[in-house]
């Protein structure tokens, strides 16, 4: 068995969207039953808010209900995650933990108060943008930098130890991003842009930023962020991995998958593909202990430093009527 902990995942937005079974199904990328064989497995779902989302609060709450179903369904394989006691339990049960995030600020709707209902439902991590621009600031395919609002919003998120994500930002948002916040920054699938220059992916300085603020960058699977030409294998990862360890990355290391979310090379068909693509890391000269620190421990040990003590005591906050 090995440990894996992975940063980002479309699977709950798919599950929701389309009736789909997380714990077993077979048109997606993540099931539990397939993911069951890694032990402990952490796994960030992401709720995906699309650029042109008409309600993107709605969808977050059918996303969010999913989840916390599905927890409460089959409680025999895994757990929502709240709290560093949640995470040292899984860890030490070799079990399955569901960590909720968002992706897209759009979310907020504009309104600061929609944090504290994020905030309730568990949510531990916001990526504040998609690819287009939205109320907190600039995305990769539409620059422009963070907004007023925006800034309003990052103090509000650390506040409530909600961590923030640049994961498809602008490089004015991910710049005044680094300046406005005081810790630090995840970039939870995101790959090199010096091996592939696409605009999602990070620069060197940008990769240097998020290591010398003790953040993570989690290496995305996407085959168009791996390659120009979106034509690769497994083996492409690695590329953008030896790169970043290049640049000291050694504790910043982690994994983005962007299972649900994206067309994977060739040689990775969902969660079942782990264990071989550690294994590809392993061919390639990488000792175990940094591999297992890549796949798992640098995650690990972040969300123990940097996820609540305690959980909101039960009614703490529902204000869905009032938004």
């Amino acid at each position: 068995m090995i440990p894996y902990f992975d940063l980002h995942c479309d699977t709950i937005s798919e599950c929701a969207l389309k009736g789909v079974s997380l714990r077993d199904n077979r048109s997606l990328h993540v099931s539990l039953e397939r993911g069951k064989a890694l032990g402990p497995w952490f796994q960030c779902f992401a709720v995906w808010i699309p650029d042109e989302s008409d309600s993107p609060l709605q969808r977050f709450r059918l996303a969010s209900d999913c989840l916390k179903k599905e927890a409460r369904n089959h409680s025999d394989l895994f757990t929502l995650c709240k709290s560093q006691e949640d995470l040292k339990k899984i860890a030490k049960d070799c079990g399955i933990g569901a960590i909720l995030t968002v992706e897209g600020g759009s979310v907020l709707e504009g309104r600061l108060e929609v944090l504290e209902e994020l905030s309730a439902s568990s949510v531990k991590m916001i990526t504040l943008t998609w690819n287009c621009a939205n109320e907190i600031g600039g995305g990769a395919m539409e620059p422009g930098g963070l907004t007023p609002f925006g800034r309003q919003v990052l103090k509000e998120m650390e506040r409530l130890e909600i961590l923030p994500d640049v994961s498809h930002a602008s490089d004015p948002l991910f710049w005044e991003t680094s300046e406005a916040v005081q810790g630090p920054l995840v970039a939870s699938h995101s790959n090199s842009r010096k091996v592939c220059p696409h605009p999602r992916n990070l620069t060197d300085d940008q990769f240097r930023e998020i290591c010398r603020r003790g953040g993570l960058v989690g290496l995305n699977f996407y085959r168009e962020f791996l390659t120009p030409s979106g034509q690769c294998g497994m083996e492409a990862i690695l590329s953008h991995a030896e790169h970043f360890l290049s640049l000291g990355g050694e504790d910043v290391l982690a994994m983005g998958s962007d299972f649900d979310g994206a067309e994977m090379p060739q040689g990775i068909e969902g969660i079942q593909s782990i264990e071989s693509l550690a294994e590809c890391f392993l061919r390639h000269g990488y000792v175990e202990s940094l591999v297992k620190k890549i796949f798992y421990q640098n995650s690990f040990s972040f969300f123990q430093k940097h996820m609540a003590n305690q959980v909101k005591s039960p009614g703490a906050f529902d204000n869905r009527e009032k938004l």
